[in-house]
């Protein structure tokens, strides 16, 4: 069966995205590039009025919390502390996730290949559908070919923020569809860009 995105069907995860781990990008770009790519991805899914869940790894204290520039992603957003590197292994978010009534999960955050991969896992047990966008993802290891490899395996969707973007807007500007999209969710905002950063 063909998966496709849906925007009432989704819901937006931001795993682990604090100092601790952006400070293992190396350079200053670098962690420029996954910040802006994330603030665009909240954006878009700010838009169609997809929820998101963002994760802070404990102790918050010694890890951070959000980047500042994120804000607070969003006026659906919500932010737990985990303990678990899945986050569905922990309660009060597999709750929220439950009364979120959404199945189709877009993943973003670090470490691809622990969080981001055990997350995934837990979301596919839990018969989400899980697209994981590539360029908003990050690890402190290059090389995590083998744990992108096991969540694909295992049935989550690799994308592109770009696929992403235009699968959520479904239409070509200026027909039925477009009209339809700009009388629910209001005009489209100029400045966000339909590709990630490289």
């Amino acid at each position: 069966m063909v998966k496709r995105i849906v925007p009432d069907r989704c819901w937006g995860v931001v795993i682990d995205v604090q100092d601790f781990f952006l400070a293992q990008l190396g350079t200053r770009a670098a962690r420029t590039r996954i910040e802006t790519n994330l603030l665009n991805f909240t954006r878009l899914l700010g838009y169609f009025r997809i929820p998101v869940v963002a994760t802070l790894e404990r102790p918050v204290l010694r890890k951070g919390r959000l980047p500042e520039r994120l804000g607070s992603l969003g006026a659906t957003a919500q932010v737990f502390e985990k303990d678990f590197f899945d986050l569905t292994r922990e309660k009060k978010i597999r709750d929220h996730i439950a009364r979120l009534g959404r199945k189709q999960a877009l993943v973003a955050g670090c470490e691809t290949d622990v969080c981001v991969l055990q997350s995934c896992l837990g979301l596919l047990e839990l018969g989400h559908e899980v697209f994981v966008v590539e360029e908003l993802l990050f690890s402190s290891p290059r090389d995590v070919a083998a744990a992108v490899a096991r969540m694909q395996a295992e049935g989550a969707v690799l994308l592109s923020y770009k696929t992403l973007f235009y699968e959520l807007i479904a239409a070509v500007e200026g027909g039925r569809h477009a009209d339809k999209m700009t009388e629910t969710y209001g005009p489209f905002p100029d400045d966000l860009p339909d590709s990630a950063r490289r």
